[in-house]
């Protein structure tokens, strides 16, 4: 017989002998052992059987962060269908391009949006809708509560599509990327033992699941190393400090953290019985990662990672943490930098990002030219990320490739400019963007975020610059704001600031 290479094969490994261990407890105490998600997956797995849905037909999720939603993603992979998360947020605007495009067998939503979802189901002829509320509650649960609950184990070879998410979309339309059975399982197995997750870890989790982050690193790592979960449907300060002395491990953007070092109730004491603190889907500041450390004498573990590759590189569970840095590639992981033309550039000069691993996604979504044009002929992929690597192998991102400015000629990259201008006093943050200009090209533009009570100008800030930068590198522009636009991972929408400073030298 054949090897089953579905990634719930592989967790049903680790879920065997666990079964009657506690997997998840909600922030309401309501608690979830390994077999009540096992029985509750293996009924969703049939009912969605039932409704006529066959291996490699897409499910579309928006739903509220339950365990209901958890066990639909692991009812997913254990019946060889594809799991199609959806930011919460989305309307209907932009629902519609994804239904039409993924074209699901099924579509779950919470009720509330029924009669948004429930029109565009009819119009793109979605075969079946249903609800889930963040109660558990909805007509998914009610078709599916008497289903049997015996083992469902479809097999699924090793590139076969486990899960289809879709790219933010900032820059023309959202892709759909194309994560199979192996690219998840090969990223989780790799976090596991660099991380060194184990049963005896509790994990607090408050990040989303309908993204890399929250659902296949942090569920991957739980599930895979066999460990346990406190579940926060969001993330809220208070609860992240109260639940803490519980959790052995915290994964977070690093919004979390700066919120969390934003309250005097936040102390060593509180985080005493963790052992690890793991950053990521946003850079972590120097002075956030600094602070961190002087408040709890942690260093947070920052890491880096894309949509189509799971992770990359990782900043050591042993060794020295780099602020700034997100560490060696990950052991399977080849990382490379390169120039536009594809060149391979020495240690310490900026340039493209590529990687090559087991963890990156097979292709776009019903996009081959755009694949094509996405990898190297020898198999790397083009993240669309400018890093450098150093003398120790450690990797830096200095930017996205659509962020690079040119300004006379000359390449300026916004993460060492951010990284002056968030040093000066009266400064909590800033995001570094190019404007058009008539004589340089481009200029560069310093959008900035005061803290609270400072009351800088825009002279102060330009003299601060030009003290530490070179002049070409300088920001030509100050724009004070109350808050920088960012998206649901606490990523600043530089395309958001580009476009409304688009006239600012005209």
């Amino acid at each position: 017989m054949q090897e089953n290479h579905s990634l719930y094969a592989r967790f049903h490994e680790v879920f065997e002998d666990r079964l009657d261990k506690t997997l998840l407890v909600t922030d309401t105490g309501d608690e979830y052992r390994y077999a009540d998600i096992e029985s509750e997956s293996a009924r969703l797995a049939r009912f969605l059987a039932e409704t006529g849905a066959v291996p490699g037909d897409r499910i579309s999720v928006q739903t509220a962060k339950t365990p209901q939603t958890l066990c639909l993603y692991l009812a997913c992979l254990r019946g060889g269908l594809v799991f199609h998360p959806l930011n919460t947020g989305y309307r209907a605007g932009e629902l519609e391009y994804f239904f039409a495009d993924a074209e699901p067998a099924v579509v779950v939503c919470d009720s509330g949006n029924l009669d948004m979802i429930g029109p565009l189901a009819q119009q793109l002829s979605i075969p079946h809708l249903f609800s889930l509320d963040a109660d558990g509650s909805g007509t998914l649960a009610d078709r599916s509560r008497d289903m049997d609950d015996d083992p469902v184990f479809v097999r699924r070879d090793r590139d076969d599509m486990a899960a289809l998410l879709y790219s933010s979309g900032t820059t023309g339309k959202p892709k759909g990327i194309v994560l199979t059975h192996n690219n998840l399982y090969a990223s989780a197995r790799t976090l596991v033992q660099a991380w060194g997750f184990t049963e005896h870890d509790v994990l607090l989790h408050a990040l989303p699941i309908y993204h890399v982050h929250g659902l296949f690193v942090a569920l991957g790592c739980v599930l895979l190393g066999g460990g346990a979960m406190r579940w926060l449907p969001a993330f809220d300060a208070g609860k992240v400090i109260e639940l803490l002395p519980q959790c052995t491990a915290m994964m977070g953007v690093p919004t979390y953290y700066t919120r969390l070092l934003a309250g005097e109730d936040f102390t060593r004491k509180t985080a005493a019985h963790v052992r690890l603190f793991i950053s990521g889907s946003a850079p972590l500041p120097a002075e956030t990662f600094q602070a961190f450390e002087k408040r709890t004498g942690h260093r947070i573990l920052e890491r880096y990672g894309t949509s189509e590759t799971n992770m990359n590189t990782s900043n050591p569970l042993d060794g020295e943490r780099k602020p700034g840095s997100v560490g060696p590639p990950l052991p399977g992981v080849e990382v490379r930098i390169c120039d536009a033309a594809g060149t391979v550039l020495p240690d310490g000069e900026t340039g493209n990002i590529q990687v090559r691993g087991e963890n990156v996604f097979r292709e776009y979504w019903r996009m081959p030219e755009k694949t094509a044009g996405d990898f190297t002929g020898d198999g790397f992929f083009n993240t669309g990320d400018l890093g450098v690597i150093d003398e120790d192998g450690y990797v830096s991102i200095v930017g996205r490739s659509k962020d690079l400015i040119i300004t006379g000629g000359l390449n300026v990259y916004p993460a060492e400019v951010e990284g002056i201008i968030n040093d000066m006093a009266g400064v909590r943050e800033s995001a570094i963007i190019g404007a058009p200009h008539p004589d340089f090209g481009e200029a560069v533009v310093a959008v900035l975020v005061c803290t609270d009570g400072a009351t800088l100008n825009e002279g102060q800030v330009m003299d601060y610059a030009k003290d530490r930068l070179a002049g070409f590198k300088a920001p030509k522009r100050i724009v004070f704001v109350d808050g920088l636009p960012r998206n649901t991972m606490g990523k600043v929408l530089k395309s958001l600031l580009r476009e409304e400073y688009k006239d600012l030298f005209r």
